[in-house]
């Protein structure tokens, strides 16, 4: 048995800790915690001061938080909500989103900056569930027609942007007609075994098993949720698919099962605990030790790919939301727009895949990573400040036509 050591892992989770740590001691620094994550993990990385390493331990334990990470991703999208209007809309938002992203990626491709125009659009295609629920729920929109609108077309892009980029971007080798035929067929499994599950959880007798045992130590709903997220990756895996994959379906399927909460209500803040605790913040801190910025810093024209990238992020997810200018109004749609556009985590998983590939530089990776950093610095923050504007105005507007019934009353 080769000899494992833990040094790497607990500088790792250290830096786990300190990050939003410190953003809870001087809340005016108002930046997410996986900004933090990352950059922390690029200073103290092989790439910068050489202190922490992708071990063993790291490289197990950030794996597992990519899974979790697209688990809770996953188990975001609420399905039953993907209907009519609100879907048609999101799914041709993102077919405009290819189409503008592999024109910029055409034109990235003819400067030699990247390999694969699909994989860059695809790159760019995605947007942060995870980031932009918080910004609608502190704005009071996540129930209206703007919060709506927006997780819709973030739930479709999530999907569409793994579903694309395990098709045809997949490490395990095949053509792409072969992992066409594997997505199919592991598409039918998915769904027998999410009929499988919804058929046991109506059971009476499993359903008081349920009941008596996800509160013990047993915690036998957590326990459930990680068997179906580990058997659907290894599901994926054996089909020749992206394991990202079988782990957003995963969550998805748990989702569409787990509708009704009454009896659980602690279900999924356990698994985000899990999650959000101890994995997904290993992973974050990875990809940061594996960054490399030297090329970046030593070539002011490489540096210069990072707006470049920012830009077509905007354009490529932002644009879309023009679709609902007439329904939601200028200063909302713009706020549609720029969270949208803001995407991070699945730009640190299509890089890692262009880079295994080979359809990536890590020049390229770096800097895309980068602009993904600054679409969660900015573009969170100035949709927050429309949105708030928005209301004020409204509720600006609706004293002043009171007073003005009022007026004409007395």
């Amino acid at each position: 048995m080769p000899e494992v050591h833990f040094a790497n892992l607990f500088a790792v989770v250290l830096i786990a800790l300190l990050a939003p740590l410190l953003l809870g001691l001087v809340p005016a620094l108002r930046v997410p915690a996986v900004v933090l994550e990352i950059v922390a993990g690029i200073v103290v990385g092989p790439h910068a001061l050489g202190l922490v390493d992708v071990d063993l331990p790291v490289e197990i334990v950030s794996l597992l938080g990519l899974g979790f990470l697209l688990f809770l991703a996953g188990l975001e999208i609420d399905v039953h909500r993907l209907r009519g209007r609100v879907l048609q809309l999101a799914l041709l938002g993102y077919v405009i989103t290819l189409v503008l992203g592999g024109l910029a990626g055409l034109g990235f491709s003819a400067a030699g900056w990247v390999h694969s125009p699909l994989l860059l659009a695809v790159t760019l295609s995605a947007t942060s569930l995870g980031l932009v629920v918080p910004v609608l729920k502190d704005a009071g929109k996540a129930a209206g027609e703007v919060g709506q609108s927006t997780i819709a077309a973030a739930s479709v892009a999530d999907f569409a942007a793994v579903l694309v980029l395990s098709l045809v971007f997949s490490t395990e080798g095949g053509s792409t007609g072969e992992r066409l035929v594997m997505v199919v067929l592991f598409a039918l499994l998915v769904a027998v075994a999410g009929v499988a599950v919804s058929t046991a959880g109506r059971s009476q007798r499993i359903g008081v098993a349920l009941v008596r045992l996800q509160d013990t130590t047993a915690e036998i709903r957590v326990r459930a949720a990680v068997v179906l997220l580990v058997a659907f990756v290894a599901l994926a895996e054996q089909f020749g698919l992206e394991t990202i994959l079988g782990a957003f379906l995963a969550g998805a399927v748990v989702g569409l099962v787990d509708r009704d909460s009454t009896s659980h209500p602690q279900f999924r803040v356990k698994l985000a605990a899990l999650g959000y605790g101890f994995l997904i913040p290993v992973f974050f801190v990875a990809s940061g030790l594996r960054l490399d910025l030297g090329g970046l810093l030593d070539d002011p024209a490489a540096l210069a790919r990072v707006p470049l990238f920012l830009l077509a992020l905007l354009v490529a997810r932002g644009v879309p939301a023009y679709l609902s200018v007439r329904r939601l109004g200028a200063r909302s749609t713009a706020a549609m727009a720029l969270l949208q556009a803001t995407s991070l985590p699945f730009i640190v998983t299509a890089t890692q895949i262009g880079l295994t590939t080979g359809l990536m530089a890590p020049v390229t990776a770096a800097a895309l990573v980068c602009a993904g950093l600054l679409s969660v610095l900015i573009f969170p923050a100035i949709a927050l400040a429309l949105l708030n504007q928005e209301s004020s105005g409204a509720e600006a507007a609706g004293q002043s036509s009171s007073s003005g019934r009022g007026g004409s009353v007395g």
